[in-house]
């Protein structure tokens, strides 16, 4: 994609450490953006400011904590004097039946995806009322649109996501604030270390039938960075999703929960974790996640034990 429109445009982007932030902050800023790098690993920012240059800024941000994000764009507005795009990407996840995830996971799944997606857009919007202009991109899911099971609370704040970005622009409009834009990104499963970080209470390691590659979804980021729409499911599978559960609902969501938990059965074995929901880890840095790989694997050799 090559777009000079974004030459020069500060763009925030959360959850920069790893997957579609990472991405996205390598793709933007390769194409002149500045780029304000936000995750709680400050080793992994500091690398990808290295690797991007000087219109970089890593800032070490908790999004479920206010004053990191009020740090955060303070710290991107003394640096390069706007922000012109906020992207809300981080999102974290709990796998498991409802009941056998701990409720402190529950909670922490929503402080992050909902709590922290809300002091996020509070803080862009703020700022773009003051200049008139500005785009605030939201990533949801497709779960924003379609309930899966093993995901309830996941999908239930993604939900949250779509409706506090429809809101706003209806919010938006009432007030005749038209150069301000608020999307919300809806992609399918994906591989990216979003499945290493989650916590598990599935007693499997985590997959999903059809994963897509992250690059879609990075590319459907930077678009919104240009030409931001209120819903952007991601991908042939997210977009017949999504017209699925709009004509059939009950059914659309049986369909998903049967496919769930057929992978769910499918996988290794692997003992409970909370992942990185509390304390974030070193595994899983990248862009993509591996899991399509593992999947492969354990589709050539179905044993019950995976391989070291």
């Amino acid at each position: 994609m090559n777009d000079r429109s974004l030459v020069g445009k500060t763009i925030v982007i959360t959850g920069a450490s790893s997957g579609f932030g990472k991405g996205a902050a390598i793709a933007l800023a390769s194409m002149g953006a500045n780029v304000v790098l936000a995750a709680r690993r400050t080793n992994l920012l500091a690398e990808l400011t290295r690797q991007i240059g000087p219109n970089a800024l890593a800032v070490t941000t908790d999004v479920s904590k206010p004053d990191d994000i009020q740090h955060l764009k303070k710290e991107a507005l003394l640096r390069f004097g706007a922000i012109d795009v906020w992207i809300n990407n981080v999102g974290v996840g709990a796998l498991g039946l409802f009941w056998d995830i701990p409720v402190e996971d529950h909670a922490r799944v929503l402080d992050v995806n909902i709590k922290g997606l809300i002091y996020g857009a509070h803080a862009a919007l703020s700022e773009f009322l003051t200049t008139g202009t500005g785009t605030l991109i939201n990533v949801g899911s497709i779960d924003s649109e379609v309930p899966l099971a093993y995901q309830a609370s996941y999908a239930a704040s993604k939900a949250a996501v779509l409706s506090l970005s429809r809101s706003l622009n209806e919010e938006l409009r009432l007030i005749n604030q038209g150069n301000i834009r608020v999307a919300t990104i809806m992609p399918w499963a994906v591989d990216t270390p979003w499945w290493i970080h989650a916590a598990n209470y599935t007693g499997h390691e985590p997959r999903m039938a059809a994963m897509d590659d992250p690059q879609i979804v990075i590319d459907a980021i930077v678009r919104a960075c240009i030409d931001p729409k209120e819903e952007m499911p991601v991908g042939p599978k997210a977009h017949a999703s999504n017209i699925s559960h709009k004509l059939f609902p009950n059914l659309t969501e049986r369909l998903t929960a049967n496919i769930a938990d057929k992978e769910v059965k499918k996988a290794w074995p692997a003992p409970p974790t909370a992942g990185s929901l509390h304390e974030p880890m070193d595994e899983g840095s990248g862009i993509d996640g591996g899991i399509r790989k593992r999947m492969r694997l354990k589709d050539e050799a179905p044993h019950d034990i995976p391989p070291e």
